[in-house]
């Protein structure tokens, strides 16, 4: 090993692994590798030859290999990863380097610089499946959509699954306040609002408030802060990357902020109390969101109108019928005790959520049906 000197830094946040391996002699190659690492939020460890230890090349989670060291890493094991980096558009013998090295890529720089740093920060941070990611709207006001959000998120988050509740109402008073942590240290909305680019993962977890097992993002008490689109496009795919379950609780209205947040979800819940006029504006918002949003289904909760029941509420707007939200009995005096929506593991609420996480988990989750918590199913 010609010399080498290891990124020293904090530790990444919990499920992260380590940095990427670069190895290069080349002093403004190394700079600007530096400066992506960062961008990528990577501490990496650099070598100006083949690491002297197997054990450095083996464990990177990639390897990024200047033009100028190609040569000297021929000798080194094969193994994903290996991407081949330098700034000379026109080389001819870069292809039979990168074979030689077993490179899976061959990066010249800037041309590559945006697409490397997301494949540093999805390296770093271990990505693979996305997170099951779920959006809950109410049909009108106090329709109980914020209540459901919640209890979806603690409830995923008892289960053991990696949780995080995004609150995307900001004239909802804020979601930490349902679970008792307004008072909770962490980043709000307004900490994000100017975010453009890709943000990590890891980053954005740790620096939430952690509340009931899951990380929440809510807003701030201040005056109300515009969340650009791009900011709820950096928020939102840095969450899904974790893995897990993401649950965003959104306003009816649908502007641009709402609208990307819609495009991110994988299903939608229109919440629809069980009356004429409740119906009638879930129409109108039904038909603004399914614009962005395939997947939008109905959970219908009573008491109902005479003559009327989930299945006519759902036939009603043409969407499929996750189920019959219950009520539960003691709700508000448990939120004043510290019990969020969904914390009685044996209540209704939380009986009725389990079921929709694991009908979720199921092969046959796509048929808009959800075992009614203690009856039947509601298809």
């Amino acid at each position: 090993m010609a010399g080498s000197c290891a990124g020293e830094g904090a530790p990444g946040a919990e499920g992260q692994r380590g940095g990427p391996l670069i190895v290069t002699e080349d002093a403004d190659l190394l700079d600007d590798l530096l400066r992506l690492c960062a961008a990528a939020g990577a501490v990496p460890e650099v070598h100006h030859g083949p690491p002297g230890e197997k054990e450095s090349w083996e464990r990177a989670p990639m390897i990024l290999v200047g033009d100028d060291a190609a040569r000297g890493c021929r000798g080194a094991s094969r193994r994903p990863g290996v991407m081949l980096v330098g700034r000379d558009q026109d080389d001819p013998g870069v292809w039979r380097r990168a074979v030689e090295i077993g490179a899976e890529y061959v990066l010249r720089l800037p041309d590559s610089e945006g697409w490397l740093v997301d494949q540093i920060a999805n390296a770093v941070e271990g990505v693979g499946r996305s997170a099951l990611t779920v959006g809950v709207m109410g049909g009108r006001g106090g329709s109980g959509a914020s209540t459901l959000a919640c209890a979806l998120a603690v409830t995923a988050a008892r289960s053991g699954r990696r949780a995080m509740l995004i609150d995307g109402d900001p004239l909802g008073g804020g979601i930490d306040v349902m679970l008792g942590g307004e008072e909770s240290e962490g980043l709000r909305w307004p900490d994000f609002a100017r975010s453009k680019g890709r943000l990590g993962g890891g980053a954005l977890e740790e620096s939430l408030p952690a509340l009931h097992g899951l990380r929440v993002l809510s807003w701030g008490r201040e005056d109300e802060v515009i969340v650009p689109p791009q900011a709820m496009r950096s928020v939102l795919a840095a969450a899904r990357r974790l893995g897990g379950v993401v649950v965003v609780d959104l306003p009816r209205r649908v502007d641009e902020s709402v609208a990307e947040a819609l495009a991110q979800l994988d299903v939608g819940l229109l919440v629809v109390p069980g009356e004429l006029r409740a119906v009638a504006a879930a129409q109108r918002v039904a038909s603004v969101a399914r614009r962005v949003l395939e997947d939008l289904r109905v959970v219908a909760r009573g008491p109902y109108a005479a003559g009327l029941d989930e299945q006519w509420v759902a036939q009603a707007l043409g969407l499929p019928l996750v189920g019959d939200l219950p009520p539960e009995a003691g709700l508000p005096s448990a939120q004043d005790s510290g019990v969020p929506p969904g914390g009685n593991s044996r209540g209704t609420l939380a009986r009725f959520c389990a079921a929709f996480w694991d009908l979720a988990d199921s092969p046959g989750r796509s048929n808009g049906s959800l075992a009614r918590p203690g009856g039947g199913g509601a298809s």
